[in-house]
């Protein structure tokens, strides 16, 4: 597939694979939008249910880029953005519906921000009740925990623009030149925490990222995502590596307990101890890769300690795990 010409400022990559029923309302939004100096990329991951085919029939503005496997979330989105020279990159999830002034408002409040600023956040909404935030904007713990921010709470309360600590890649904006400079997304990841290693790659080059709620978009959570098993091999595999990769060796002593407990945590409450083995036998595997470009990012790192760790969260964001065996127990004893 050959470059276009003359690039629009705005390119919107899509990776797809086997989600050719969410397509219509992701695309027809996109049609639909107030800003138009966009062209779309849909990167199809070796779809077997008609996707590429559905798309060339009825949506011929849209550029397709076919693999014939599934490349995982990171290689794909990689691949479409090397495809255009835009000055902005907009990334969109299958199960996404843009509202028309969605991508108007992140590249207006782009433009109007500091070259410091490298990624947008949207206002993702429930798909099934767009008064309920989905995420606005993505949080990392010193438990190793990622989580969606405002997640099941009153869109109401997320009006204002603000500093988060990174954007959820589902429906984001980049500056190109954050994109380069930060070195894309981390193929090694396949999926899942991609977007959270990148956002805190960039933060370790001092740049920022901001919630726009103007951004609407509706989001059928993990409508697009993997099953079960396979979410808690690449998740606890990439946690690790996100850890390790980017953080500091004096905040990762000094959090370790911390650090410590999530990765127990998680073990304990996914119930899928034989994924969370084989994600930490492949995090070993791995490791000599890990720590080479552990090295390299250290050595660009532009920000002392003290401001990295005030970016990450001291919450959990989950139910403690005393509360979890205490429930088990009471429902134990409640039934004998």
């Amino acid at each position: 597939m050959s470059t276009l010409v003359s690039e629009p400022q705005v390119t919107v990559v899509i990776p797809n694979w086997n989600t050719q029923h969410w397509l219509p309302g992701c695309l027809d939004g996109l049609r639909a939008q107030c800003y138009r100096d966009f062209q779309i990329i849909l990167v199809d991951n070796g779809s077997t249910d008609g996707s590429v085919a559905f798309v060339e029939q009825h949506y011929h503005e849209v550029q397709v880029l076919a693999f014939a496997e599934n490349r995982g979330f990171a290689p794909a989105v990689n691949a479409g953005i090397r495809q255009t020279r835009s000055q902005y990159v907009a990334l969109l999830n299958t199960d996404t519906v843009p509202r028309p002034n969605w991508l108007l408002s992140l590249v207006e409040t782009m433009e109007a921000s500091p070259p410091d600023v490298g990624c947008l956040a949207s206002r993702m909404l429930e798909l099934d009740a767009p008064t309920v935030i989905e995420n606005a904007g993505d949080i990392l713990s010193w438990y190793g925990s990622a989580r969606k921010r405002g997640a099941g709470e009153p869109a109401e309360m997320y009006n204002e623009s603000e500093e988060v600590f990174s954007a959820c890649a589902g429906a984001a904006l980049y500056r190109r030149v954050f994109l380069e400079k930060v070195g894309g997304f981390d193929e090694s990841f396949d999926s899942y925490l991609e977007d959270i290693d990148l956002g805190l790659r960039g933060r370790l080059l001092g740049y920022r990222c901001l919630y726009v709620p103007s951004a609407e978009i509706l989001h059928q959570g993990h409508g697009a995502g993997l099953a079960h098993s396979r979410y808690v091999y690449l998740v606890t595999r990439n946690r690790l590596a996100l850890l390790l990769k980017n953080i500091p060796s004096a905040l990762l002593l000094k959090h370790s307990w911390t650090l410590l407990y999530g990765q127990i945590y998680f073990f304990l409450v996914y119930k899928r101890p034989f994924h969370s083995l084989v994600g930490i036998i492949a995090f070993l595997l791995a490791l000599s890769h890990i720590l080479r470009r552990r090295r390299i990012i250290q050595q660009q790192r532009k920000i002392p300690n003290e401001a990295l760790e005030t970016m990450l969260s001291n919450d959990l964001g989950e139910i403690p795990l005393r509360e979890i065996l205490e429930h088990k127990l009471r429902t134990r004893i409640s039934r004998q």
